[in-house]
């Protein structure tokens, strides 16, 4: 069975992605080194390969940084969806503040014909969806997800991409409250 890309999950080309996505991780720390034909190279695969199912190296890197940024599992339940939000937040700033998260934002954002960064923003979304569909079954008022994104995440995203200081969680926390604070008082 295919995905929508044509691809097989499991089996030969599963393998492929994986040594690829391997030697990506192993070549980013001697940047001179990254390039398709090293990549392939160490992958055991030929260049060909790289092209045929990524297009370019921009691509491959924005695929390589998308699954490092996939959600492991789903977000921490700390019993009210104020404190899952926050526990949320903190952990998303703890991933991408860091040199290594700016570097993650900038491969995925790198590959201009990439889908990357609409799936990236679907994870954020799926991510806030949990938080929501719990709180609403424990009866907590709540806000629309994609008014949360705007209102706390994206500002958190211009400052990690866009400003020399990088966002953190008491900040995170200001625009939360700012966001929820209404909705608490039931508008």
């Amino acid at each position: 069975m295919a995905d929508k890309n044509g691809v097989r999950p499991g089996g030969r080309s599963a393998r492929i992605q994986a040594a690829v996505h391997q030697a990506v991780h192993r070549l980013q720390q001697q940047p001179d080194e990254l390039t398709v034909p090293a990549i392939a190279a160490s992958a055991g695969v030929t260049p060909s390969t790289i092209y045929r199912r990524w297009g370019d190296l921009a691509q491959l890197l924005s695929d390589v940084a998308l699954e490092r940024v996939r959600p492991d599992g789903e977000p921490r339940d700390t019993g009210s969806y104020r404190g899952d939000l926050r526990a949320w937040l903190e952990q998303y700033i703890d991933e991408i503040a860091t040199d290594p998260g700016r570097a993650i934002m900038r491969d995925i954002l790198a590959c201009p014909t990439s889908e990357n960064a609409g799936k990236c923003a679907e994870f954020t979304r799926r991510q806030i969806d949990v938080i929501r569909d719990r709180a609403l079954t424990r009866g907590e008022p709540v806000t629309d997800s994609d008014a949360l994104i705007d209102a706390v995440v994206a500002p958190l995203l211009y400052r990690l991409l866009f400003s020399n200081t990088p966002p953190s969680a008491g900040h995170a926390f200001v625009l939360l409250d700012q966001m929820l604070d209404p909705v608490s008082r039931g508008r």
